[in-house]
């Protein structure tokens, strides 16, 4: 699934916008630097989950709607908890984190799509 990074970084603009709180409010809460969240808003920086979650956590949002917003996670409600315990794990590295998730999302759509193969090839049952 491509991210649209341009519509995440609207994303965030809006919910920081709604929050009213500036870019550098939100840099400072999230504890990344000014430079690297205007990019991310801009659409310039693909952020990883890690990241994601500090900004959500600095929007005072859950973690799960950025992460469906950047494409790493389809809207499902069994998806939040498995990402948000990912997400949070730092015994694992950043970059052990994001591919985990990017695993993950991988397998689901995998999955997706082998069940709809399976639902399609088989034949209708009479009654």
């Amino acid at each position: 699934m491509p991210l649209n990074v341009g519509s995440l970084g609207d994303f965030i603009r809006e919910q920081r916008d709604q929050a009213q709180m500036s870019l550098r409010q939100l840099a400072k809460a999230a504890e990344i630097s000014n430079p690297y969240l205007s990019q991310v808003e801009r659409g310039l920086r693909k952020p990883s989950a890690e990241i994601l979650n500090r900004i959500a956590q600095g929007l005072r949002i859950s973690a799960e709607t950025l992460y469906v917003q950047a494409g790493i996670l389809d809207e499902r409600a069994g998806d939040a908890a498995v990402t948000t315990a990912i997400a949070a794990d730092m015994t694992l590295t950043e970059r052990q984190r994001t591919t985990l998730l990017q695993i993950y999302a991988a397998f689901q759509a995998e999955n997706t799509t082998h069940r709809g193969a399976e639902d399609s090839a088989s034949p209708a049952k009479e009654h």
